[in-house]
């Protein structure tokens, strides 16, 4: 007996039966940004080490880890903020304010670094109340009132210090940032602490999921509820407060309360990271792991441009077209795999 034979009509159904199966893929990869955003830290990390033989050494890893800290904990608290739809725009101001006031507290009035961290945070804290008052009982615009917001801190910073850093702060600053356990930089270890903390909070907490539906659609939020001007106003207190942790520890960084610091640009980086980790400026949409995918990506370029030897200025430029390339991704992404996204 004779095999049978598989005719090309007899084929047909197999091909086009395997076309769904890969268009279904497809689709679960691009309504996934967060595999996308992993995958371009995998292929960067290894182009640069490449590129760069001290890029992967030790060293330069643990000087990514505290960078990578710095702009990535700012980068967590934006999200919380941009998941409601909003924005904060004081973050970079904030932190470098809560850096001289930490330093203030401490150097120049004598209190002990743990009271003067304690009390800074709750004033970083009380920012962010006042952000989600005004957003919420005046319907200030959020763009606005946050950047009222870092216009003051950047001017208080200097008044206060009068545009000399402030010196002899506490051992307790350098500890926070220069130690290590293990190998492992402190502040990398805050970050991941922070980080986990947050995805518990957004995806295994009802006012996570709250804070999801805010920014999915409020007034369908509010028929439901949810205590709409709550979760708003927390998520401003979050961002502010978790800028004033990154101020604490880039003076702790620096040995000095440097004003400068304000205006450094941090605000831009912080969402930059958010966004390129999937997190939509229309609010609703994102999750903690392509935020600190995001950030990690980000120090990944900077990092590895700079062990390259690229002029600084083109730094800021790759990082303008990442961020460009991320909100176009996004884009195409609600234009032809979801409806969500508008």
């Amino acid at each position: 007996m004779s095999a049978p034979t598989l005719t090309p009509a007899d084929a047909a159904p197999d091909a086009e039966s395997a076309r769904p199966q890969s268009s279904s893929l497809l689709r679960k990869l691009a309504a996934t940004p967060e595999a996308g955003v992993v995958l371009a830290c995998v292929v960067a990390f290894i182009v640069f080490s490449i590129a760069a033989p001290t890029y992967h050494n030790t060293d330069n890893l643990q000087v990514m880890g505290r960078d990578l800290a710095e702009f990535g904990i700012l980068a967590i608290g934006e999200s919380f903020v941009i998941l409601t739809g909003g924005i904060d725009l004081s973050v970079g101001g904030l932190a470098g304010l809560a850096g001289v006031l930490a330093g203030w507290f401490n150097a120049t009035h004598g209190m002990p670094a743990p009271l003067a961290i304690v009390l800074t945070l709750a004033i970083c804290a009380g920012v962010g109340y006042w952000h989600g008052t005004m957003v919420n009982r005046l319907n200030v615009p959020p763009f606005v009132i946050t950047l009222v917001t870092f216009t003051i801190c950047k001017g208080l910073a200097l008044s206060i210090t009068s545009g000399t850093p402030i010196t002899g702060l506490s051992n307790v600053f350098g500890d926070l940032s220069l130690y290590y356990i293990g190998s492992v930089p402190i502040p990398a270890v805050i970050f991941l602490v922070v980080a986990v903390v947050a995805w518990f909070a957004l995806e295994r907490t009802y006012a996570g999921r709250q804070i999801y539906a805010v920014g999915g659609n409020p007034e369908a939020a509010r028929l439901a509820g949810i205590p709409v001007r709550k979760r708003i106003t927390s998520t401003y207190m979050v961002s502010s407060t978790l800028a004033g942790l990154v101020g604490i520890l880039i003076i702790g960084r620096l040995g000095v309360a440097d004003p400068s610091v304000s205006a450094s640009g941090y605000e831009l980086t912080a969402i930059a990271a958010a966004v390129v980790g999937g997190v939509s400026l229309f609010g609703g949409e994102g999750r903690i792991v392509g935020i600190a995918a995001g950030a990690i990506l980000l120090e990944f370029i900077s990092n590895g441009l700079l062990a390259m030897n690229v002029n600084e200025y083109y730094q800021t430029v790759a990082q303008g077209v990442v961020l460009g390339v991320a909100i176009l991704a996004d884009r195409i992404r609600a234009k032809y795999f979801g409806a969500s996204r508008k």
